[in-house]
């Protein structure tokens, strides 16, 4: 098999069990996926992915855990292995670990009463490219994370590292913040996805940029609104 025709590679980190269970139930009916492995913290998975012969493409990341927690693995896991997608797995009570997740590389993070078709299609998301920004509850965490860090002091230089956009750039920089896909601002600016991705990549590169999720916790450190004008 290809690697373009070959399963996603998902790994499943969380202490309870029957966490772990109920996801793997959850991606077991999608033959576009595969669960590669499991571990019950931080540690263990970052020994497990040292030691794989084969690594996963994702995995899906608890926060709290014993030994080492979710967000300090995400961060050591996304430093020593960049090619490993990381997903949180959060609650509403747990907002301010889910932007600790952001800013310590992961991809993105999902609430822990997702549904099998949003599960599946923030795997699939991750692996394509894209940051899996929940709309419902992204402007919440970054926004108020952001000012628990205390990130004034920052908002003039982020404000003139932005301005180097061009006005379709700063658009599409606002509809990441919001929480939209690469197809779904494609639909919002009636482009091809393909031009989306082009667009992205250039602002990245000009933004001095990771990914798309450091572009929303850039936007909203520098104070911008999702409808604020360039």
């Amino acid at each position: 098999m290809d690697d373009t025709s070959r399963p996603v590679r998902v790994m499943l980190v969380d202490d309870d069990r029957m966490a772990r269970t109920a996801f793997m139930m959850m991606l077991a009916g999608d033959g576009s996926m595969t669960v590669c492995a499991q571990s019950a913290n931080g540690r263990e998975a970052l020994a497990m992915l040292q030691e794989a012969k084969t690594l996963p493409d994702v995995i899906l990341m608890d926060v709290r855990m014993p030994v080492m927690d979710g967000i300090e693995a995400t961060a050591r896991i996304t430093h020593l292995f960049p090619a490993v997608k990381v997903l949180i797995l959060t609650t509403y009570d747990q907002d301010d670990y889910a932007f600790d997740g952001l800013a310590r590389g992961a991809s993105g993070f999902l609430l822990k009463d997702v549904t099998i078709e949003q599960l599946r299609a923030a795997i699939h998301s991750v692996v394509e490219g894209d940051a899996v920004l929940t709309p419902r509850v992204t402007r919440a965490v970054v926004e108020r994370s952001v000012r628990r860090i205390g990130g004034d002091a920052d908002v003039p230089e982020l404000r003139n590292r932005l301005a180097r956009l061009s006005p379709r750039e700063h658009e599409i920089v606002s509809l990441i913040a919001e929480g939209l896909s690469n197809s779904e601002i494609a639909g919002r600016l009636t482009i091809e996805t393909s031009s989306v991705r082009k667009d992205v990549s250039r602002i990245l590169s000009k933004l001095a940029l990771r990914d798309r999720t450091q572009i929303a916790v850039m936007w909203y450190k520098a104070g911008l609104d999702v409808t604020t004008p360039r």
